[in-house]
């Protein structure tokens, strides 16, 4: 049975419950990255989405140039928008568990925690790359 460890990334970017927004923003541009923890004295407390990220820009709606969009997020912090509380797995729980969590809870990725340490994300890409793996082996 495969567990949380076996597929979650172990490489996490994290912001700090004080960055910005701003922050937020050229981290996901540049690494393409869609789900990041926030920590708060080095606890797990809560994350932020690219959706978070989206719901606080204005700019689609009022259609502001990047460098004034840019000012507005630099005014945001992350605590502000990091949906919370924070809901986690440990590296040993079984991999239907924590999908099972995902749909329930309606979240695109679970921070990984061992004794109160982050320790890596499993997100629902991680998942379909396993699914993939599945299909691609039944047609083997």
């Amino acid at each position: 049975m495969k567990r949380v460890q076996d597929l979650m990334q172990k490489d996490v970017v994290t912001l700090q419950i004080d960055d910005h927004l701003d922050l937020v923003s050229d981290i996901m541009s540049l690494g393409r990255i869609r789900h990041m923890p926030v920590l708060g004295n080095n606890l797990v407390v809560g994350v932020v989405s690219q959706r978070d990220l989206f719901r606080a820009g204005i700019s689609s709606v009022l259609q502001f140039r990047p460098s004034t969009e840019r000012e507005w997020l630099a005014k945001i912090s992350v605590r502000e928008v990091m949906s919370k509380p924070v809901m986690t797995v440990e590296p040993g729980d079984p991999i239907r568990e924590a999908i099972e969590q995902m749909v329930r809870m309606k979240i695109g990725c679970l921070p990984v925690v061992d004794g109160g340490t982050l320790v890596g994300l499993l997100s629902e890409t991680d998942l379909l790359l396993y699914l993939e793996r599945l299909i691609d082996r039944e047609k083997a």
